[in-house]
């Protein structure tokens, strides 16, 4: 394979998700905010009232990235999410994952920049242990295996929850993305199948790895629905949305989904209820999803986006509409997960790189570091351009991190 080839492979859902976010943003068109109430005083129209940067997050994942005394532990990736754990740790999970060792600067090139060596590996997904405001160690890595050949997993949104409905011990879900190699426009694989992997407390041991939704028989691929990309939960409730990959030239845009699974049933598929548009579907009654934002064209999200609930409100976290959708994070929002959703209302743009041909993508809000109304929210950073792109991340390191901000967000009038 020629090594232009090989990095395009290697850099995986950093790219595959930007270039998702690339073709959304010049095709999608903004919807004015139409103001409407909904729901009582429980749930109003809520925005971005401001933002800034956090940079006691920002400054610890540059500090256990570039820690030289360490070989085998995270030096980068993307595709960030977190979750609590019951003994008050924190679990990062990442999709594609740069190991090996970090050197200061200058690098090769004279820059005063750390660097990785071009022999780095790089495995589809990884796991990091924070204790405090501290990052402490990384997971055996890969943490879920390649399930066959030419296929890989990338782990997306988890939670806490019991092993069975009303059981007292407690397991920790995590849901995954199965892709499989293709040709393009999927050269950053084919989207493929949702799974649910089953790990103990707290040792953290991969026990199970459970398919819940197959989207093999799905002819199109761009209308093949992953959930994951974010949980929220309410009522007894899990409510799993996801996303299509509008790569395909006459649906470029990505359309976002709900399902809903109740608490303590994530590894059961029979227990999944998909929204159709109308009602829930019961899983394996021929149910198919029905999108809950986005025509596929004019309106839609970044395939990989967030939702958060505050004061009664849904909130849901893209990027933007427009060319600004590679550096600029907006926001719709709902009374209930399945809509009708609101907006776009006000962009914020977070700080990239310097000088670096750079974009933002899959902004991911942290409940478990936020309150009330003030969230932090993680957005990935990755090089624009797929050729060289390998060269780039390992040229200078920190381009192929999460940052973070925190988010003021309050009701609009």
């Amino acid at each position: 394979m020629p090594d232009d080839a090989r990095a395009r492979q290697r850099t995986g859902t950093g790219l595959g998700v930007l270039l998702a976010l690339v073709l959304a943003a010049v095709l999608l068109t903004a919807l004015p905010d139409d103001g409407e109430r909904e729901g009582g005083g429980a749930c109003a129209p809520h925005s971005v009232a401001s933002w800034s940067a956090d940079d006691g997050l920002n400054a610890e994942f540059a500090r256990y990235g570039d820690d030289p005394s360490r070989a085998d532990d995270w030096t980068g990736g993307d595709g960030t999410h977190s979750v609590r754990l019951p003994d008050g740790r924190l679990l990062w999970l990442f999709s594609d994952t740069y190991l090996g060792q970090v050197y200061g600067p200058p690098n090769p090139f004279g820059e005063s920049v750390a660097w990785r060596d071009t022999t780095a590996p790089l495995v589809r997904n990884s796991a990091v242990v924070m204790r405090g405001d501290r990052l402490e160690r990384t997971l055996p890595a890969p943490l879920f295996p390649d399930p066959a050949p030419n296929q890989w997993r990338w782990p997306v949104a988890a939670r806490v929850e019991p092993r069975s409905p009303g059981s007292s011990a407690q397991v920790l879900r995590v849901l995954l993305w199965v892709r499989t190699a293709g040709q393009s426009p999927w050269i950053y694989g084919v989207p493929t199948a949702t799974e649910v992997a089953t790990l103990s407390l707290p040792d953290l041991r991969v026990e199970s790895v459970v398919k819940v939704l197959d989207q093999q028989l799905v002819p199109d691929p761009s209308r093949r629905v992953l959930f994951g990309t974010t949980l929220v939960e309410e009522g007894g409730w899990t409510y799993v949305f996801g996303g299509d990959d509008g790569q395909a030239a006459s649906r470029p845009a990505s359309r976002a989904y709900v399902a809903r699974v109740p608490e303590g049933r994530l590894a059961e598929p029979g227990a999944w209820q998909y929204w159709n548009g109308s009602a829930w579907a019961e899983a394996g009654a021929g149910a198919r999803p029905g999108a809950v934002l986005g025509d596929g064209r004019r309106t839609g999200v970044g395939s990989a986006f967030s939702v958060a609930r505050v004061r009664g409100t849904y909130v849901l976290f893209t990027m933007a509409a427009g060319t600004a959708g590679l550096t600029t994070v907006t926001s719709y929002w709902a009374c209930s997960p399945t809509g009708p959703w609101h907006g776009p209302t006000r962009d914020f743009s977070p700080s990239l790189p310097h000088g670096a041909q750079v974009a933002a993508y899959n902004p991911q809000t942290h409940p478990e570091l936020s309150d009330g109304g003030r969230l932090v929210l993680s957005y990935d950073v990755n090089w624009l351009e797929t050729a060289g792109a390998a060269a780039q991340l390992n040229r200078n390191v920190s381009l192929y991190r999460p940052r973070f901000v925190t988010l003021k967000v309050a009701p609009t009038r």
